[in-house]
């Protein structure tokens, strides 16, 4: 059965602040399982060896290309062409922290348990929006 995973960089991230991509920068991919998945992560992206697996699903059946086109319909993927660093790894993206907060809010909303209040964005959070707008 196919994973859909995220996972993130701290170095990546730094290196993306610095070019001007901001600071939430996330890799998203599928794999075959969940041993091909931790040795995806292990073997990193973008010439970065400290990328930490944030979350991951097992879903139906999902190709990689269809996941990345749906997610890049609400989010703004990084070229590795246009980005030498990048090169060969695609799938990476710069969040939009107002959209998962958006999306927070709304199922908080869509819940009656809950008063509305201001949402912190934890990284399991903006995996859990990826993971949901690449599977929708």
């Amino acid at each position: 059965m196919p994973v859909v995973y995220v996972a993130r960089s701290a170095a990546l991230t730094k290196w993306a602040s610095d070019v001007g991509q901001g600071k939430h920068i996330y890799k998203l991919g599928i794999a075959e399982d969940e041993a091909a998945v931790k040795a995806a992560v292990a073997a990193g992206w973008g010439g970065e060896s400290d990328w930490k697996l944030v979350h991951s699903k097992q879903v139906d059946d999902l190709d990689e290309d269809s996941a990345l086109a749906r997610l890049g319909r609400r989010e703004k993927v990084i070229d590795p062409t246009y980005y030498p660093r990048l090169k060969g790894a695609a799938g990476v993206y710069r969040i939009t922290l107002t959209n998962v907060q958006n999306s927070l809010l709304v199922a908080k909303a869509m819940t009656a348990d809950e008063p509305l209040t201001e949402v912190k964005v934890k990284p399991k959070d903006i995996a859990d929006y990826m993971i949901r707008n690449a599977i929708a």
